[in-house]
C-alpha cells in the first residue's frame, strides 16, 4: 500500500502564501497533525519512507513513521521561483501556476508532472508486486501529482484535486 501524505502546517500556509522551496519547517499546528497521523497510522509498519527534499516534508514523514526518511528530489515542490512566498490573492496566475512571464524561475507544469511520474513509474517498477507498505511525504502539487499517476490526469490540468489538506493523506496501491 502506497500512503501519500501532504506535510503538515507551516507558518506561510497559516499566512495563505504560496510555499516552494524557501519554505519553513512546521510550525506547531503542523506537528500536531503530523503527530495525529502518526496516531492513526500507528498499527502500519513501513518498510520505505520516501519524502521531498523540503524539511516539512522531511519533518512530517519522520514525526509519522519515527524512522529516517529517504530523501528523492522528485518529489521535491513545485519551483515557484520570484513568486515563493507572496500571498496567494496578489499573484499573478497563468492557470495553475504562477505567470512565468512575470516570475522568473517558475518551474513548467509538464516537467514537474514528467519528474512526479517518472519516480512513480519506477517505484512502481521496483515494488509493484511486492507486499510492502510504503510512504511518501510531500506537497499539495507533488500528493495532487501521485494521485494523478493513479486516477489519470484531469482533462482540466487541475492535479491539485487530489491532494490532501495540511497533515492529512491519501491511500494508493499498484495493483
Amino acid at each position: 500500500m502506497i500512503y501519500v501524505i501532504r506535510h503538515g502546517q507551516t507558518d506561510l500556509n497559516k499566512e495563505r502564501r504560496l510555499q516552494g522551496r524557501r519554505g519553513l519547517p512546521l510550525n506547531e499546528m503542523g506537528i500536531k497533525q503530523a503527530r495525529n497521523v502518526r496516531e492513526e497510522l500507528q498499527s502500519i509498519q513501513f518498510d520505505i519512507i520516501l519524502s521531498s527534499p523540503q524539511e516539512r516534508a522531511v519533518q512530517t514523514a519522520e514525526i509519522v513513521t519515527g524512522e529516517t526518511a529517504m530523501v528523492d528530489t522528485r518529489l521535491d515542490v513545485f519551483d515557484l521561483g520570484e513568486a515563493d512566498g507572496l500571498k496567494t490573492g496578489e499573484v499573478k496566475m497563468a492557470g495553475l501556476i504562477p505567470d512565468p512571464n512575470v516570475y522568473n524561475g517558475v518551474e513548467g507544469a509538464e516537467s514537474f508532472v514528467k519528474r512526479v511520474f517518472e519516480f512513480m513509474s519506477e517505484l512502481e517498477n521496483d515494488y509493484r508486486y511486492k507486499n510492502m507498505n510504503i510512504l511518501i511525504s510531500g506537497h499539495r502539487c507533488t500528493t495532487g501529482c501521485i494521485g494523478a499517476y493513479f486516477k489519470g490526469l484531469p482533462d482540466d490540468g487541475n492535479i491539485l484535486k487530489f491532494s490532501s489538506d495540511n497533515g492529512n493523506y491519501k491511500k494508493y496501491d499498484f495493483k
